[in-house]
């Protein structure tokens, strides 16, 4: 898994906003007479909701999008909150101040999490990529660097390019993550980092988790050199080891770890509910930008999220995600041993919803992805959507989702994945060969 994890640390800058290179994917065109504001240029296309439309079609059996599955969506339990709050508190529907009982109940969450903090430092979003939004529009200034994996989520691609930093890109490595010393090596040239972004869970797309040495050097150089690193833990209650996770930076440091939490992915995405831990001098600062974003956080959902919590059946819940998303983890890397070629290979995520696959070089993973869907009906994610300034680095290279798929999808699935691959690979061969069959001399 060396080629699309590592590079020579300290590796260099990337340009940012290069094209995503499958013409079906690419954006429309800018309207006939219209002027764009640079950020918005700069932010480019969103390369997985494109994906998404398109794999969206009947028969298409997808592992492309990062989502919990349909079928183990709380959806009885979620409406009975709701039944139980509208008669209560009819100003769920109302616009709201962040709800009080909900930020109470996040300090419970985060002490699960191993963190303490109190309500005070809990600021709720509409979603964790506002989180992500608001940081960025907060700490980051045009031409200010920014840290990043160099294949990392594209929504912090899109949340902090349209502000015009430098993105550095660094490494990732397959058994521990995020190679802290090439952080060590910016430092060393004199970059003060305006931001670091990275996910030490479940990491999407690499699947990998990031050591508990690791994550204890990386909060001190944040502590050391004054720079926040941004923490983004959608996927730490989705743990799968015998063994714990280590505990998330925000245990490690209460100033200059910014925990970005989600109930997207454990309870449900239309939710569009998450939060941030962070410190409580900066809640002002950030209320006024979310304030410019939305007024308002989405009281209804924030009020029916906390009448389920009361409920108390999210341990159960987690859980239930837990055995299952295990269950489809171990099938699909057991139809991936059975139906990939020789010379592929894949993570073993011991958290999160994702895979990450390396195919032979020769494949161009984003062309794959058209026969894929028109041919096979199977469709994922290509490596490109998540590479830092479009790097050809992770060409070859595709994301799976195990999660939003049960088993006898996953079986059928990998299986139209294999014959899409070989077909390539058969092509690839047959455009090698001498004219005529012969060998070569």
């Amino acid at each position: 898994m060396q080629d699309s994890f590592t590079s020579p640390i300290p590796p260099q800058p990337v340009p940012h906003g290069a094209p995503f290179r499958a013409a079906a994917l690419a954006a429309d065109a800018a309207p006939l007479g219209f002027r764009f504001a640079r950020s918005a240029a700069a932010a480019g296309p969103a390369k997985l909701r494109q994906i998404l439309a398109r794999a969206a079609r009947p028969g298409v059996i997808s592992f492309a999008i990062g989502q919990p599955a349909a079928e183990l969506l709380p959806a009885q339990a979620l409406a009975a909150a709701q039944a139980r709050v509208l008669p209560r508190l009819p100003a769920a529907l109302q616009y709201s101040a962040p709800y009080a009982p909900l930020k109470a109940q996040i300090v419970e969450l985060m002490a699960l999490r191993g963190v303490a903090c109190t309500a005070e430092q809990v600021f709720l979003t509409s979603g964790s990529q506002q989180g992500m939004d608001l940081l960025a529009r907060l700490f980051v200034d045009p031409g200010g660097a920014v840290l990043l994996e160099r294949t990392v989520y594209e929504g912090i691609h899109l949340a902090a390019g349209r502000l015009a930093p430098r993105l550095l890109a660094l490494p990732t490595q397959p058994e521990t993550g995020l190679a802290v010393e090439a952080v060590e090596g910016w430092l060393a040239r004199g970059i003060q980092p305006q931001l670091l972004y990275t996910i030490p869970c479940g990491h999407n797309p690499l699947g990998v988790t990031l050591s508990g040495a690791k994550r204890q050097r990386l909060v001190e150089l944040a502590r050391d050199h004054r720079f926040p690193v941004l923490e983004d833990d959608a996927y730490g209650f989705l743990h799968y080891g015998e063994s714990p996770s280590p505990p998330p930076l925000r245990a490690l440091d209460e100033r200059w770890a910014i925990y970005l939490g989600s109930f997207s992915k454990i309870l449900a995405p239309a939710l569009r509910a998450g939060w941030l831990v962070v410190p409580e001098e900066l809640i002002p600062r950030l209320s006024a930008l979310k304030h410019a974003t939305d007024l308002d956080t989405p009281s209804l959902s924030h009020r029916v999220i906390s009448a389920y919590l009361e409920s108390g059946d999210l341990a159960r819940h987690l859980a239930l995600l837990r055995a299952e998303y295990r269950r489809r983890r171990d099938t699909m890397l057991e139809c991936l041993a059975d139906s990939l070629p020789a010379g592929a290979s894949w993570t073993l995520p011991e958290d999160g919803m994702f895979i990450w696959v390396e195919l032979p070089k020769a494949i161009d993973a984003a062309a794959l992805l058209e026969t894929a869907i028109e041919t096979d009906g199977v469709a994922f994610s290509p490596g490109e959507a998540f590479a830092v300034g479009g790097g050809g680095h992770a060409a070859h290279c595709l994301r799976l989702c195990f999660a939003s798929s049960p088993p006898d999808q996953i079986v059928e699935g990998i299986g139209r994945l294999g014959r899409t691959v070989a077909r390539a690979l058969d092509r690839d061969a047959a455009a090698d060969r001498p004219a005529g069959g012969g060998a070569a001399a």
